[in-house]
């Protein structure tokens, strides 16, 4: 939906620039219904989607969104190392290879699917949840072998979206699991990683409000490279454990398998919590180099989310279950 905004010697506008009534009306009851995850209209003067959405904001090239709670104030990372610099084996080891290769990725049609142990199992088309991405979180992201960024996404919580299928009360897990197209990513015909890529964190976890699902990065719809068209942000966990391009979420009852652990149990974790403490086998944790920035500096405990996740760990040993 374009929004004409009047300024004074515009002039007026014509019948042409004015949103019929019957979609204009369609669109307040959407809102009023909290779009079915609970999040609100964009603040005034921005452009929001409406039910056009994905092709829209592709030749926009502009998400919607409104600062949403627990940004930081850091410095930015810039765009071209966030979109050029990625972990994304499924188009190659090499962290230059996701941006070279991934345009291969077709993203449209996609759905992401919600099953397992919940009362309102689904499919959902991305378009249904571009409409939710009203929310911009400017997040640390920290990768195991010491360099991070500070990026900001757009998307919303994952909370929202688990609400949404109604986990019943056995479902103590939310297992992800990213896109298996061969043709399309030319990393699964090596043998690196098991493949499709699963992930997984305890329900707590997902359902912290830290925990985003973002289809978006510095206003735009998410590239490639970066996850497209829908990825998870688990701001106080590595890196790694942000999976990409999702296509299923899955609620269970014992805890879900995941990629890396498959890969080596002895050096990564189920939690893969932030933790300067516990070093992996080969490289210590307790510093690292943020993307654009020649020095280094001390790594915080849960990436300096401790005030927000710290209470979920109170009873664990972290060393043990790391």
């Amino acid at each position: 939906m374009f929004i004409k905004r009047i300024r004074p010697g515009n002039g007026d506008i014509s019948e042409n620039d004015v949103t019929p009534k019957d979609v204009y009306d369609q669109r307040r009851q959407i809102m009023k219904l909290g779009l079915g995850f609970g999040i609100t209209a964009a603040v005034a003067g921005c452009d929001v989607m409406d039910g056009t959405d994905a092709e829209a904001a592709q030749v926009k090239g502009k998400l919607a969104f409104k600062p949403g709670p627990f940004s930081t104030s850091e410095k930015k990372t810039e765009y071209d190392a966030v979109t050029g610099y990625n972990n994304f084996y499924e188009f190659g080891t090499d962290k230059l290879d996701p941006a070279k290769y991934a345009a291969s990725l077709n993203t449209r049609p996609w759905t992401v699917k919600l099953g397992g142990l919940c009362g309102k199992p689904q499919t959902l088309a991305i378009e249904t949840l571009l409409k939710n991405a009203l929310e911009e979180r400017i997040y640390r992201l920290r990768c195991v072998e010491g360099w991070s960024m500070v990026i900001p996404w757009v998307g919303f919580p994952l909370a929202n979206l688990i609400k949404l299928a109604e986990p019943t009360s056995k479902a103590k897990y939310v297992a992800f699991q990213t896109a298996e197209k061969p043709k399309e990513m030319r990393g699964l015909r090596s043998n690196v990683l098991d493949w499709p890529y699963v992930e997984g964190l305890r329900m707590d976890e997902a359902l912290n409000p830290l925990a985003f699902l973002a289809v978006g990065l510095y206003g735009d719809l998410l590239p490639n490279q970066n996850g497209a068209p829908i990825r998870l942000v688990v701001p106080w966990k590595y890196g790694f454990k942000s999976i990409k391009s999702i296509t299923d979420i899955t609620f269970t009852e014992r805890q879900p398998p995941t990629s890396w652990q498959r890969y080596g149990a002895n050096e990564y974790g189920f939690y893969s919590n932030v933790n300067p403490n516990v070093d992996h086998p080969r490289w210590s944790q307790a510093t690292e180099r943020r993307i654009g920035e020649f020095r280094r500096r001390d790594t915080l405990m849960f990436n300096g989310y401790g005030d927000q996740v710290a209470g979920m760990y109170r009873n664990m040993d972290l060393k043990k279950f790391f």
